[in-house]
């Protein structure tokens, strides 16, 4: 049974309009735990938009002000979560409530496993997941470079040319993208139409700052980048398709890429990475002047 909201709790059904709602929340605990934030939608809007209001996702309240949510979409027999308590409201077993109710309705719905994650320096609530007998499973870093001089121009392998995104390219920049993701941890594909839906139909979706790097009429690898995301530019995915690896297609994409922000008068540009990326992701960001800013750590638990 899932355990009780304490006395001056209570919970409805989170929604679409709650984006807001659930950012600010989530920059409260950056700030409790990190000393800082610069969390915005920006960062929890590709989740909000793929989950599902539909009775997995809730809001807790105190007094009609929210204090704590959870947010969860399932893919492919797992539940994927994303929760949050404002410090204010810590300690009082929203988190456990939480969990609890989402592990339940992972199990009606069939979902063999719960994923949630937590900032790095999150230690209270590392500890509860311990509690609840979830694992930890992957870790995940956020990376930045500051533009505060002129960056280093791309070198173009041979036969690799930088090119700006056309309309006529959005099947090919899916497909390159679904290639380049396809090894990494936890991937799920994602059709084209659902892949326009929330990323080419966005409305802050930008699609000068999507960059393709074409080998005659072949598209050999591609950034997806995002303006005014962590207080700069961002960028969203980066990929190489596996016949143009390891020969810096990559390393140009990203230079290119800072580049642009730069000329946009971006003081830095980030990214997230999985800190085990099975194509070294991780050493390629740092060989073009990126560092680790921070970590978050992702949980999950098999579901019986």
């Amino acid at each position: 049974m899932t355990s009780s909201l304490p006395d001056g709790f209570r919970a409805r059904d989170a929604t679409p309009a709650d984006l807001q709602v659930a950012a600010d929340i989530v920059r409260a605990e950056e700030r409790s735990v990190r000393g800082e934030s610069r969390w915005d939608a920006a960062d929890i809007v590709d989740f909000w938009r793929l989950a599902n209001f539909r009775g997995a996702s809730w809001i807790v309240e105190r007094g009609g002000i929210p204090v704590a949510f959870l947010a969860s979409l399932d893919r492919n027999g797992e539940t994927h979560c994303w929760a949050s308590v404002h410090p204010d409201a810590e300690g009082r077993g929203l988190g456990i409530w939480l969990l609890e109710r989402a592990e339940h309705r992972a199990q009606d719905v069939g979902s063999r496993r719960l994923q949630a994650g937590t900032f790095a320096e999150n230690a209270a609530a590392h500890a509860l997941f311990g509690r609840l007998g979830y694992q930890d499973a992957r870790h995940f870093y956020r990376m930045r470079i500051d533009l505060d001089s002129d960056p280093q121009p791309p070198e173009w392998p041979a036969g690799i040319e930088a090119g700006a995104f056309r309309p006529e390219d959005a099947r090919a920049f899916h497909q390159a993208l679904q290639e380049a993701f396809s090894e990494e941890w936890g991937f799920h594909a994602l059709s084209f139409d659902e892949w326009r839906r929330i990323r080419l139909e966005a409305p802050e979706t930008d699609v000068s700052l999507w960059f393709i790097a074409r080998d005659g009429d072949e598209i050999a690898g591609v950034a997806r980048c995002e303006a005014n995301r962590d207080g700069g530019g961002w960028i969203g995915a980066i990929g190489v398709r596996k016949a143009w690896r390891r020969r810096g297609v990559g390393l140009a994409l990203l230079r290119h890429a800072f580049r642009e922000f730069h000329l946009r008068g971006d003081p830095h540009v980030g990214l997230g990475v999985d800190a085990e990326n099975p194509t070294g992701a991780t050493r390629l960001y740092e060989r073009a002047g990126m560092r680790v800013m921070n970590e978050l750590v992702l949980y999950e638990k098999e579901l019986g």
